[in-house]
């Protein structure tokens, strides 16, 4: 009896053990900047870090469940229903499932192609950015082999679930469905469902203008605005945001020495990662804000930082415990 017990006590000790560490492996992947997987290296993608502060795994819910109803709720107008089936959760869009199949969105018709393409990125986006700091020798190396790996390796990932969201699977459908508005005095060219929102991005940034100089001054500065272009992002066989009319690269008529986007820092010193935040080209922190309150998030946060780019991805803020106060 007395030998029962101790065995009995030390499998309970083992099985605490193994569910703290797996806690903490869990924890500590989310919280690395560069992961082993392929589709890490696209710099539309990364950020500083994938846990918000406080951000706990609910063990109860997949990852998978969690980004499908995030998006369902995020684009309620597309999306009809979500549910578990035939082991997958999945989407109903425009009339056809769309299944997670480990984050690469793909219709029934080609889960069977599905180690063809690498997975979307549906992170937990910082509310707040992280405090800086140089990284370690170790992290250096890793993001050292991670640009190398991104330039030898093309990420593909599969365009058909946002190509039925927006309906712009090509050039000419895309054409159809974006429009020029006015936004901060500069002509842009955006998704016609998105146009709402940008207003009142503009009007939370022209209200906060008033009594801020820097937000009025960060208006003056800025040189252009680039918005919708058929394109994939640089260096990958991906679709950009742009393609949709759903970016913004907001510009500005100098960038006074400082830096903007890590691919082209990293021609002229191979360190990029240890450029730090004042060495960068930043918004100020209520223009940031006045677009990630209507579901718009920023380039700026992500370790492959791109800082003069915003995206429209409301999925991305409620995943992340940050509403948006008007979504499509």
């Amino acid at each position: 009896m007395k030998k029962f017990k101790t065995y009995t006590g030390a499998l309970l000790v083992s099985v605490i053990i193994g569910a703290v560490f797996m806690v903490f492996i869990l924890t500590t992947v989310n919280i690395l900047a560069v992961e082993d997987n392929e589709a890490s290296f696209e710099s539309e993608s990364i950020y500083l870090s994938q846990v918000q502060p406080g951000f706990q795994p609910t063990p109860t819910i997949t990852r998978a469940e969690q980004v499908m109803k995030a998006l369902a709720e995020a684009y309620p107008r597309q999306i009809d229903r979500v549910e578990f089936r035939r082991g997958d959760w999945a989407v109903l869009l425009r009339g056809t499932w769309y299944y997670f199949s480990e984050g690469k969105m793909l219709p029934e018709n080609l889960l069977s192609q599905a180690s063809s393409y690498s997975p979307h990125g549906f992170y937990n986006y910082q509310a707040e950015l992280p405090l800086w700091r140089t990284p370690s020798e170790e992290e250096q190396e890793r993001l050292r082999n991670a640009s190398d790996l991104r330039n030898q390796r093309q990420i593909r990932r599969s365009p058909h679930f946002f190509d039925t969201l927006w309906r712009a699977g090509n050039h000419s459908e895309a054409y159809e469905r974006v429009k020029t508005m006015r936004f901060l005095g500069q002509p842009v060219t955006v998704h016609f469902m998105i146009m709402e929102n940008l207003s009142l991005v503009e009007e939370t940034i022209l209200t906060a203008a008033k009594t801020n100089s820097q937000v009025q001054a960060w208006i003056n500065s800025i040189g252009r605005i680039e918005s919708w272009q058929w394109r994939n992002i640089s260096d990958t066989q991906t679709r950009s945001y742009h393609a949709y009319g759903l970016a913004l690269d907001i510009t500005p008529r100098s960038y006074g020495g400082k830096e903007t986007y890590w691919l082209w820092t990293q021609r002229s010193r191979q360190d990029w990662w240890n450029v730090s935040y004042n060495e960068r080209h930043h918004p100020p922190a209520e223009v940031i804000k006045a677009f990630e309150k209507y579901g718009f998030i920023w380039g700026g946060k992500w370790l492959f930082f791109d800082t003069m780019h915003f995206e429209y991805r409301p999925e991305i803020l409620i995943l992340s415990g940050m509403p948006a106060e008007s979504r499509r």
